[in-house]
C-alpha cells in the first residue's frame, strides 16, 4: 500500500476525484455532503492496475480548514495536487503547495480536473511552474474529469508509477503513529486512525501514548476495512486500544514504540522561509497531525528556538512547518536540529548557540552529538533519533563503545577527564596526606560528572579505588618494610591469585595487623576477613571464573574452580554477594549476576 494526500483550492474537485477513483465516499459528515464541501479529513482506497493499493487522505480546501488539511498531509509521503482547468491556480492552491514545500514532501502528481469544462493546458502550465519551484520539483500531470471519467485510466497509471518511485519504508524503525481521528466503537472501545509511516504494528503490542505515563495495548488492528493481526508501513491503520478512555487522546496525539522517543517542549530548528528576525513571537507548529502554539526566539539568520505549549515526541531531522493562523500564512518549513538543547542563561549564549547550529544540517550524527554533549547516555541519543550501533564487531564503532554502563563520551573529552582526575587525586594527597585517597563522590563533584560510575571508569593504574576512595595503588607510598612484604606476597601468590597466606606465613613476611591495615588502606592488599588477604586485583578474575561454571553453582564447585580453600572461598563469595556480582539463592547455591 502507499498513501497519498490530496491538496488544492476549495471546490476544485478533490473529493469528486477520489470518489471517481475509488467508488467510496470520502466525506464522512452529513454536513459535508449537505454543503458539498469537505470540512474534515476523509479516507478512501482503491486497487491500482499493478495490483497495489493506494489509500487517499482527502483534505479540505477552504482556508478556514487549513489546520485540518495539515493534520492529513503531515504524516503522508506523497501528494496529489488538484487544480481545476476552468479556474486555474488559486490562493489555497498556493497555500497548500507552500505547506507541502515546508514539510519537504518530495513526491507528487498533478491532476487538472474539470477538463470537460475548459482547456486544461493553461492551468497545467501554471501549476507545473509553481510546483517545480518547490521540494516536489517537476511532477507528472494528468488532465481528468471526475464527471465523465476522462483521464482516469491515465491517472491510475500515473499513481502506479508514483508508488514505484517512493522509497521503501524502514520496517525496523520504531512506530510513531500520529493520530488523525479518534472515536468509540460499541463493544470494542476506543479506536484511533493514522498513517503508519515506518515500523510494524501487531495485535497485543504495548505502546506509549505521547505525554502519558501509562502504556496502552493494541486490542485490534484494521487496515483497508479488514481486521489484521499485523500492519506494516506504509499503511492507513485503525487501532483499537484496550482499556483506554476516548477522552484520553485525539488528533495530534501519537502512539509510540516505548522508550524510543524524546518528549520535548524545547527545540532548536532551521527555518526555510521568512527570515528568523521577521517572525512574530507566537506561531503554530504543525508536525505530524499535531498543531501546537510555540513561542519563537530567533538565534541566527535562519535558526530559531521554539518553546512548545506542550511536549511532543520529536526527533533530530523531523520536518514541520510554522504557520501564522491570524494571517493565514505559512511562515516556513523547519527542520529539527536539536530536541534537547542547552539553556541560554549567560550573556552571549544565544550568539554562541547560533554558531553551533550553523554547522548542523538536521542529519543525526553520533560523532557530532558526542562532541557537543561530551557525555550522554546511549538511550538518550536513541530517543533523540541519533542511531547508536549496538551490535558487536564491525557494526559497533569505537564511538558506540560505552565508557561506563550505557554512558558514551567524546574521546577527546574523556582523555581530558582522565588527566584531570589524576591531577585532582594528586592535589588531594598533598593537601590531605593522612587520608587513604580522595572520596569518589568528591571527585565526581570536582569533575562535574553526572554519575559516580564515570569516576570509577576513569580510574587507571597506578590509581585504584578502595573503600570508596581513589588513591595510589603503588606500594611506594607504604613504609619500605611493608612495601617489601607486599611484593613478596605478589611474588609468591601471583600465579595462585585465590590462595591466601596462612597467619603464620603473614607473620614471617612481616605483615602484622597494623602492616596489613596500612597495605589495605593503600589498596595494595584486599582483606576478606581477619588474617585472610589476597592481592587487590582478583575480584574481576573471580567473577570471570565463576561465570564459566554451570549456573547456579555451589560453594564446593566455586572452591574447586578457583583452586582455593574454604577459608578463602567463603568470605570471597560473601564479598561478591555484597558487591552484587553474585547472588545467593535460598538453597545456598549462587549465580553470577550479569
Amino acid at each position: 500500500m502507499f498513501v497519498v494526500a490530496t491538496a488544492g483550492h476549495v471546490d476544485h474537485g478533490k473529493s469528486t476525484l477520489v470518489r471517481a477513483l475509488t467508488g467510496m465516499e470520502p466525506d464522512r459528515w452529513a454536513e459535508e455532503r449537505r454543503r458539498g464541501m469537505t470540512i474534515d479529513l476523509g479516507f478512501a482506497w482503491t486497487t491500482l492496475p499493478s495490483g497495489g493499493t493506494v489509500a487517499f487522505v482527502d483534505v479540505p480546501g477552504h482556508e478556514r480548514f487549513v489546520p485540518n488539511m495539515l493534520a492529513g498531509v503531515g504524516p503522508v509521503p506523497a501528494a496529489l495536487i488538484v487544480v481545476a482547468a476552468d479556474e486555474g491556480w488559486m490562493p489555497q492552491s498556493a497555500e497548500h503547495l507552500a505547506a507541502l514545500d515546508a514539510l519537504g514532501v518530495a513526491y507528487g502528481l498533478l491532476a487538472v480536473t474539470r477538463a470537460d469544462l475548459a482547456d486544461p493546458g493553461p492551468a497545467t502550465a501554471r501549476a507545473r511552474a509553481e510546483i517545480a519551484a518547490t521540494s516536489l520539483g517537476a511532477v507528472p500531470a494528468v488532465a481528468v474529469s471526475g464527471l465523465t471519467g476522462a483521464g482516469l485510466p491515465e491517472l491510475r497509471a500515473a499513481l502506479d508509477r508514483l508508488a514505484a518511485d517512493l522509497p521503501a519504508p524502514v520496517l525496523e524503525d520504531p512506530v510513531r503513529l500520529w493520530v488523525d481521528r479518534s472515536f468509540t466503537v460499541r463493544g470494542s472501545g476506543t479506536v484511533v486512525t493514522g498513517t503508519l509511516g515506518a515500523g510494524r504494528l501487531r495485535v497485543g503490542d504495548e505502546l506509549e501514548l505521547a505525554g502519558a505515563d501509562e502504556p496502552v495495548r493494541v486490542r485490534g488492528l484494521h487496515s483497508l476495512g479488514e481486521a489484521r493481526p499485523e500492519a506494516a508501513a506504509v499503511a492507513r491503520v485503525a487501532v483499537n486500544l484496550r482499556g483506554t478512555p476516548r477522552d484520553r487522546l485525539g488528533r495530534g496525539d501519537a502512539l509510540l514504540t516505548p522508550g524510543r522517543f524524546h518528549h520535548t517542549d524545547l527545540v532548536d530548528v532551521r527555518l526555510a522561509g521568512d527570515p528568523a528576525a521577521d517572525l512574530p513571537a507566537t506561531l503554530t507548529l504543525h508536525v505530524g497531525s499535531a498543531a501546537v502554539p510555540v513561542r519563537v526566539r530567533p538565534l541566527g539568520p535562519d535558526t530559531v528556538r521554539l518553546r512548545l505549549a506542550r511536549p511532543l515526541p520529536l526527533l533530530v531531522g523531523d520536518r514541520a512547518l510554522l504557520r501564522d493562523p491570524g494571517r493565514h500564512h505559512v511562515s516556513g518549513g523547519v527542520r529539527v536540529l536539536d530536541v534537547a538543547p542547552p539553556p541560554l542563561a549567560r550573556r552571549g549564549a544565544a550568539a554562541a548557540r547560533a554558531q553551533v547550529l550553523a554547522e548542523l544540517d538536521g542529519r543525526p550524527d553520533l560523532a557530532g552529538e558526542l562532541r557537543r554533549r561530551r557525555l550522554v547516555r546511549a538511550g538518550a541519543l536513541i530517543r533523540m533519533g541519533v542511531p547508536v550501533p549496538t551490535a558487536p564487531g564491525r557494526d559497533r564503532t569505537a564511538l558506540a563503545q560505552p565508557v561506563a554502563g550505557d554512558w558514551l563520551a567524546d574521546p577527546a573529552y574523556w582523555r581530558m577527564l582522565a588527566g584531570r582526575l589524576t591531577e585532582e587525586v594528586a592535589r588531594h594527597a598533598r593537601e590531605h596526606p593522612l587520608e587513604p585517597g580522595m572520596p569518589v563522590d568528591a571527585l565526581r563533584q570536582r569533575l562535574a560528572l553526572p554519575d559516580r560510575v564515570l569516576v570509577e571508569a576513569l580510574v587507571r593504574p597506578p590509581l585504584r579505588i578502595h573503600s570508596g576512595r581513589v588513591g595510589a595503588a603503588s606500594t611506594a607510598a607504604l613504609p619500605e618494610p611493608v612495601a617489601r612484604a607486599v611484593q613478596r606476597v605478589r611474588a609468591e601468590y601471583g600465579d595462585r591469585p585465590f590462595r591466601a597466606p596462612e597467619a603464620d606465613r603473614l607473620v614471617d613476611l612481616g605483615l602484622g595487623p597494623r602492616e596489613i591495615g596500612a597495605a589495605v588502606r593503600a589498596g595494595a592488599l584486599l582483606r576478606l576477613a581477619d588474617n585472610v588477604v589476597l592481592l587487590p586485583d582478583v575480584l574481576d578474575d573471580a567473577v570471570r571464573v565463576l561465570a564459566g561454571l554451570p549456573q547456579p553453582f555451589t560453594l564446593s564447585a566455586a572452591r574447586q574452580a578457583l583452586d582455593t580453600t574454604r577459608r578463602v572461598a567463603v568470605p570471597l563469595l560473601e564479598l561478591l554477594d555484597r558487591r552484587g556480582a553474585t547472588r545467593r539463592l535460598p538453597d545456598d547455591a549462587r549465580i553470577v549476576v550479569t
